[in-house]
């Protein structure tokens, strides 16, 4: 704070004049009367200046000295005038020295006064606007979540508050397989180089790592926990532990000088890293252009620097613990869908394959700048929400029986070998009954009429064991899942109209539950079993419903509600039309139908080549089940190709 006081005393008249002059060579010899004011002159100064013409001119235009003060000089009879400037005293004539100086000396204690004030203004003004700074500066830290963005955050501010020209930023980390010694707290880690900014030149760096000693500037910030400040990195004070590694001067060109390490601690107290500012900028707005002038970093850019270094170690830490979060939910989102993918190993990896497919689709509308996706983005948080719910678009199948899941033909298993049983009862009836004949016959005829009929009965025999085999297989084929025509739809009731006698009762040959299994006209699944495995959106819904979703993650289960929906409205389960049906479902329903269609082979199914299974989409858009432009950007972008074929 400059001490430079001065006082203008407005007098009229010479004879008030000689006065002045007369009182003032009597007074203390700090005073000093000037003729002119120079510019960055100190002391306490006195300028004299009359009160008509040029002074009232250069009091009016308030063109007197910042900070300055009037005296007036006013007459028993006069008036006083009225000036534009602020601190004026009037002073009665005729004048005494000891009221001259009393005056003054009143008028420069007011002055020194609004001068503190002044300054203490401004002190405050900076501080407010550098809390406000580290302010915002903790929200946006606090606000990222991309783990390179956050660190690039970091190093950028903490430049932009102390003017420095470039800036490192180091990461402690934990050596691979080393081994902790007593004593040394340091032994198992090391620093790794992350980033590098620099505004004089271009660089381009890549990621090493160092020890944590004393004998690096970074190292020693670290193993020390306090700030090094080092005012020329070529001059170091003797006896020093640390050294400035000269070879990026050497291979830029460039001349490090100032060097400032902060090392970031949380709030526990533990090193996250080091920040490392380099070179301070005098004039941080100067031109670029131009090579800016370096100054030591001071003490306020120690604290400043310091309190943003403990910002961020603790954005560091959360952003790490929200990646280990991160990291643990996934692992748990993939070890649900494994575990329900095992109920049904045919479509193992299915869920991911659908989750690499639909992202790629986002990513690529996200790019794209043609109609109707042009306004559409999506950001890294909303590319995160299409994963999880496409990861876990089928997790509601847990709610379906395994054996309604896994049900390849028409029949379960189990009746299938019930009416096989039931054709070897048959058959064994049927040689039972041949043997009774051919026992019968030889008891009461002679031997050639025995003969004849005993091979009459033999290809009797083998004429009805040739129809029970060819029931058998009509059956068989009847029970794949494919399109049953309508004869032998009627045949199938012709069959449960044969009744299969024995000595006890009587049973039909296939009985109602077998014959409205296989008559069912297409696929495997009975009405009543398709509601069910269709049931499975319904059940996903309501199990992620019961998830506490972060906020960027509250339409994971809308989005797969909705994957089977079509755009005519003939989904399911809510039977959606096109326009309520979320953009990422749309997407996830090409995803899920290619994948189903190109897997490998199921029990139900045979895998289809991927030109084929295109061509199936196709229909589907034409249609107008699913969206053209998204299945014009799947095919033109080769998005389908992001796949490989499931191995079997």
């Amino acid at each position: 704070m400059s001490s430079t006081r001065t006082v203008y005393i407005v007098y009229r008249g010479g004879q008030n004049q000689q006065e002045i002059r007369h009182l003032l060579a009597q007074g203390p010899n700090h005073w000093r009367l000037v003729q002119t004011l120079e510019p960055g002159s100190d002391g306490s100064k006195i300028f004299l200046l009359d009160e008509d013409g040029a002074a009232r001119s250069a009091l009016n235009g308030d063109v007197l000295e910042e900070g300055a003060g009037v005296l007036q000089l006013i007459g028993p009879d006069q008036e006083p005038e009225e000036f534009s400037s602020q601190g004026v005293r009037y002073l009665e004539t005729p004048l005494t020295r000891w009221r001259l100086f009393s005056a003054i000396h009143q008028l420069a204690a007011e002055l020194d006064m609004n001068r503190q004030l002044r300054f203490l203004q401004q002190e405050l003004d900076l501080r407010s606007r550098e809390l406000s700074d580290l302010n915002k500066i903790g929200v946006a830290l606090s606000a990222e979540r991309d783990a390179i963005k956050l660190l690039e955050l970091i190093l950028s501010k903490a430049r932009e508050i102390t003017a420095a020209d470039a800036g490192s930023l180091y990461l402690i980390e934990k050596i691979p397989n080393a081994v902790s010694r007593e004593g040394d707290p340091w032994a198992d880690k090391q620093l790794r180089f992350k980033l590098a900014q620099n505004d004089s030149l271009h660089i381009d760096y890549q990621e090493f790592v160092l020890p944590i000693q004393r004998q690096s500037m970074a190292g020693y910030a670290v193993v020390s926990g306090n700030p090094l400040n080092i005012a020329d990195a070529y001059h170091l004070p003797k006896g020093s532990e640390f050294q400035h590694n000269r070879s990026f001067d050497e291979r830029t060109g460039y001349h490090t000088q100032s060097v400032l390490c902060i090392p970031m601690k949380s709030h526990q107290g533990e090193l996250i890293g080091v920040l490392q500012l380099i070179n301070r900028k005098q004039r941080p707005e100067g031109s670029p252009a131009a090579r800016p002038e370096i100054v030591p970093f001071d003490d306020r850019c120690v604290e400043l620097a310091s309190s943003l270094a403990g910002q961020a170690a603790v954005s560091i830490e959360n952003m790490r613990l929200y990646e280990d979060i991160k990291r643990l939910f996934e692992g748990f989102i993939l070890a649900s869908v494994h575990a329900i993918e095992q109920r049904d190993p045919t479509t193992s990896g299915h869920s991911e394959r659908v989750a690499v497919l639909t992202v790629a689709m986002a990513e690529q509308v996200d790019r794209s700048n043609r109609a109707p996706f042009q306004t559409v983005h999506f950001n890294r948080d909303d590319l995160q929400q299409v994963k999880y719910a496409a990861l876990l678009h089928d997790f509601g199948k847990i709610g379906v029986r395994e054996h309604v899941l896994v049900k390849a033909k028409k029949l379960y298993p189990e009746q299938l070998e019930m009416i096989k049983l039931r054709f070897r009862y048959l058959k064994k009836m049927l040689e039972a009954k041949t043997s009774r004949e051919k026992i019968s016959f030889l008891l009461s005829r002679d031997a050639r009429q025995v003969r004849t009929m005993l091979s009459r009965l033999d290809q009797r025999f083998m004429a009805e064991l040739h129809d029970l085999d060819g029931l058998l297989q009509f059956i068989l084929e009847a029970n794949e899942p494919r399109v049953l025509p309508e004869n032998d739809r009627l045949h199938l009731f012709d069959l449960g109209r044969k009744i299969v006698q024995d000595e006890e009762e009587a049973t039909p040959l296939l009985n109602p539950d077998e014959i409205q299994l296989l008559s069912i006209s297409r696929g495997s699944l009975s009405e009543k079993e398709r509601q069910e495995i269709e049931s499975h959106v319904t059940h996903t819904y309501n199990f992620l419903s019961r998830i506490p979703w972060a906020a960027h993650l509250r339409d994971v289960p809308l989005i797969a509600y909705a994957h089977h929906e079509k755009l005519d409205g003939t989904g399911y389960p809510r039977r959606l039309p096109g326009e309520q049906i979320p953009l990422p479902a749309k997407m996830m329903a090409i995803a899920d139908i290619y994948d189903a269609l190109t897997a490998w082979d199921r029990p139900y199914k045979k895998a289809v080549p991927p030109a084929k299974a295109l061509a199936i989409l196709e229909e589907e858009v034409k249609v107008g089940k699913l969206d053209a432009a998204l299945f014009t950007l799947f095919v033109e972008a080769e998005i389908y190709k992001l796949v490989n074929r499931a191995a079997p």
